[in-house]
C-alpha cells in the first residue's frame, strides 16, 4: 500500500503511528496514513513558531511573500490532475468535480499573492498637536488550520492563502478521514521555496486536535467542520486565548417562487443537493417551493434525479460517487427512517444499493405534511433533499429562517423587488439569486448561528490574520511636562 507522511519543519516523517485509509468506492484499505501524537503536534507547532520569528520569514517583504504564493499557485496548477486523482480515490468524490475544483484552487493562492502587499495600515488625525499616530497591521502568529475531508484543498487554500499573505505561519491538521490530498499537497508546497517551518501538515484524531487547538503557542484557530467539534475547539481555545474562525455546517433553504424559470431552478437544485454526493456545507438541502408549482417541479426533479449516473468516482461519466464513509451512509438511512415515520413521503431513492462501497442514490423526501420531520433540521451531508411548500412570500421567509444554521441560501424568482426583499430578510451569510453553489476568491464565504463565524475569501479573510498595533510618535522637542498627568 502507498505510504503517506507528515510534513514537520521541512521534513517528511511517518508519524508516531499509522492507520489504514479506506477507499469509499470499495470499502477496502488502499494506503497507510501517519497519525500524529501530542508530541508530534507539539513539534509541528514549535517548527511554525520558530519559522514565524526567524529572519528569513519575519524580515521577508510582503511582495516577496506574494511571489512565493504565486509560485505555489503555479505548482498547484501543474499538479492539479494528480491531486484530483488522489482526492477521488481517498474521498470518493467524482473526478469530474475534483479535477475542476482543484484547478480553480490555484486562483485562491494567486488572489492572496496579489493581496500580500496591499494589507495597509492607517494614519490617524489625532487630537494632540505634538503627536503623530499611525496603525500597523502585523501577523497574528502561529495559525492552527483544521480542515475536513470534503473539498480539503479548497478549504485549506482559504486558510493558508490569507494566513501566509499576512505573514503568519501554519500548522494544518487534515482530517483522519481521507487525508491523502493534503499530505501530498505538502510535497508540492515543499517545492515552492518557502522557508522551513512556514507550513506544517499533519493528520490524526481527537488527541491531535485537542493538543493543537489548546497549544500555548497557537494564536488563531481556523476550523471547518461540524458544530459539535467546534464547541470542543472553543473550549480548548480558553487555554491559550486564541482567536477562532469557524466555518461549520448548514441546512440551507433553496426557495423557488411560482414565477421562477423552472428548468433553470431544477438544474440548480440538482447541483445544490446532488453534486458532490451532497457532501457540501452549502448544500441546498431544504427545497422551499411555491405550492402552485410544487407538483410540476417535483416531477421534473424526480425524473432528473433518477437519471443521474451513479458509478465509479474515477470515471468521467459518473455524476454521483460513493459517500466518504460507512458512518455517513448509516446516518442517512437512520434519518430517512425517522423522517418517514414522522410523516415525510419518500419521492425517490432512500435505500443503499447492494455491493461494495458506500454508494447512496439521490433521495427526495416530501415534508409538506410533516413540518416536524427531523430531516428538515438535521444535516445529512449526503444526497438527500427535504421538500416543504409555501403559499405566501412571508411564509417562505419564515420557513427559510426556521433553522439554527445560517450559512447559505438560494432564491429563484423573476421579480427584482421580491428578490431584494428576500435578500434583506434571509438570515444567512450567502444569498444566491437565480444561481447556486458559486464561489470566488474575491467574495467572502461564511455564516452565523450554528454555521459559525468569521469569513473566508476576500480581503477581510487576510485582515483576520492580522492584529493592529498603534504607534505614537511625539514630535515636540520640549521636555515632557507634568509626568503625573496622562497625555
Amino acid at each position: 500500500m502507498q505510504q503517506f507522511h507528515h510534513y514537520i519543519g521541512g521534513q517528511f516523517e511517518a508519524g508516531s503511528a499509522q492507520f489504514d485509509s479506506l477507499a469509499p468506492a470499495t470499502g477496502r484499505p488502499w494506503a497507510k496514513m501517519p497519525e500524529a501524537s501530542s508530541a508530534d503536534v507539539d513539534r509541528a507547532v514549535q517548527a511554525a513558531e520558530d519559522a514565524f520569528f526567524a529572519p528569513d520569514w519575519a524580515d521577508m517583504t510582503a511582495s516577496q511573500r506574494g511571489k512565493l504564493l504565486l509560485r505555489l499557485a503555479d505548482l498547484v496548477t501543474e499538479n492539479a490532475q494528480h491531486l484530483a486523482e488522489l482526492e477521488t480515490r481517498d474521498t470518493g468524490k467524482i473526478i469530474r468535480e475534483t479535477s475542476a475544483q482543484i484547478a480553480y484552487v490555484a486562483e485562491y493562492y494567486r488572489y492572496y499573492a496579489g493581496l500580500a502587499d496591499k494589507i495597509e495600515g492607517a494614519h490617524l488625525p489625532i487630537d494632540k498637536p505634538d503627536m503623530e499616530v499611525w496603525l500597523r497591521r502585523e501577523p497574528l502568529g502561529v495559525v492552527a488550520a483544521i480542515v475536513p475531508w470534503n473539498s480539503q484543498l479548497f478549504l485549506s487554500a482559504v486558510k493558508i492563502g490569507p494566513a501566509l499573505a499576512a505573514g503568519c505561519t501554519v500548522v494544518l491538521k487534515a482530517s483522519e478521514e481521507a487525508p491523502a490530498p493534503m499530505l501530498e499537497f505538502a510535497r508540492i508546497f515543499d517545492q515552492a521555496g518557502f522557508p522551513t517551518g512556514v507550513l506544517n501538515v499533519i493528520t490524526g484524531g481527537p488527541e491531535a486536535g485537542a493538543t493543537l487547538t489548546s497549544h500555548p503557542s497557537v494564536a488563531h484557530v481556523a476550523f471547518t467542520g461540524g458544530p459539535d467539534t467546534a464547541r470542543h475547539i472553543v473550549r480548548n481555545s480558553a487555554e491559550n486565548l486564541a482567536s477562532t474562525s469557524l466555518e461549520l455546517g448548514g441546512k440551507s433553504p433553496f426557495i423557488v417562487f411560482e414565477d421562477a424559470d423552472i428548468e433553470s431552478a431544477v438544474n440548480a437544485q440538482i447541483s445544490g443537493i446532488f453534486a458532490a454526493t451532497g457532501q457540501s456545507c452549502v448544500a441546498g438541502s431544504r427545497l422551499v417551493i411555491a405550492s402552485t408549482i410544487k407538483d410540476e417541479f417535483l416531477a421534473r426533479l424526480k425524473e432528473k434525479a433518477e437519471a443521474v449516473v451513479i458509478g465509479a468516482p474515477d470515471d468521467m461519466a459518473t455524476e454521483i460517487g460513493p459517500l466518504c464513509t460507512k458512518a455517513q451512509r448509516d446516518h442517512a438511512l437512520a434519518l430517512i427512517a425517522a423522517s418517514t415515520e414522522a410523516g415525510a413521503k419518500l419521492v425517490t431513492g432512500g435505500s443503499a444499493p447492494d455491493g461494495p462501497g458506500y454508494y447512496f442514490p439521490p433521495t427526495i423526501l416530501d415534508c409538506s405534511e410533516a413540518p416536524d420531520a427531523p430531516c428538515l433540521n438535521t444535516e445529512f451531508f449526503g444526497p438527500v433533499l427535504s421538500v416543504v411548500s409555501f403559499d405566501t412570500e412571508a411564509e417562505a421567509l419564515r420557513i427559510a429562517n426556521d433553522t439554527k444554521f445560517g450559512l447559505a441560501s438560494g432564491v429563484f424568482t423573476q421579480s427584482l423587488t421580491r428578490a431584494h426583499r428576500m435578500i434583506r430578510g434571509i438570515r444567512a451569510g450567502i444569498v444566491w439569486v437565480n444561481t447556486y453553489r458559486a464561489v470566488s476568491p474575491i467574495a467572502p464565504f461564511g455564516g452565523h448561528g450554528l454555521s459559525g463565524h468569521g469569513r473566508e475569501g476576500g480581503l477581510q479573510a487576510a485582515l483576520d490574520y492580522t492584529k493592529v498595533k498603534a504607534v505614537w510618535l511625539r514630535t515636540s522637542d520640549e521636555p515632557i511636562p507634568d509626568p503625573f498627568v496622562m497625555r
